[in-house]
């Protein structure tokens, strides 16, 4: 098994393993280690994706979620891709609050603009121009604080994970 993970940077940690076990018996692990009468993720097997939540007294806002998908390939390996981030509830508000200010600079850039050449006070349209990245970097900082927030229950998921998966 080797484990391929994508940069620190990223607000979404990914990773990527091979296993030459099938899939079924691969979900098998999963179902038969998250049934355990001991075990407190709550969790959802579809086909081949899993999502493993943290335990319901240990959730905050910012706790992480693992969405794993395990697909069959021709070869008769298989592989595993997992991928830790905030609840889906979350993720689409902190995207809505993105694209909404990357619109609204959009429109204070065109605002500005037309100000500018109608020889008009542009001073609130540049100072927006201004003001939304520093907007955008904020969140940025924000996302991040938030993952180190969960960063221990994200760790907790992953061993909780590569325990699974050694069985």
């Amino acid at each position: 098994m080797s484990e391929q993970k994508n940069s620190p940077i990223f607000l979404r940690p990914r990773f990527k393993m091979d296993f030459s076990e099938s899939q079924q018996e691969l979900l098998k692990k999963f179902k038969d280690n998250l049934n355990v009468g001991n075990c407190n993720y709550c969790s959802q097997i579809v086909d081949g994706h899993i999502t493993i939540d943290v335990p319901k007294e240990d959730n905050h806002f910012w706790s992480p979620q693992l969405s794993i998908e395990i697909e069959q390939e021709n070869d008769g390996k298989t592989i595993v891709k997992g991928l830790f981030g905030p609840k889906p509830q979350v993720w689409t508000l902190f995207m809505f609050v993105h694209f909404a200010a990357a619109c609204s600079f959009i429109g204070f850039c065109v605002m500005a603009y037309v100000q500018w050449t109608l020889k008009s006070n542009y001073s609130f349209a540049l100072s927006m121009v201004i003001g939304l990245p520093i907007l955008w970097f904020v969140l940025y900082f924000i996302g991040t604080l938030g993952k180190k927030k969960g960063h221990t229950q994200m760790e907790e998921l992953h061993k909780f994970m590569m325990k699974t998966l050694d069985k």
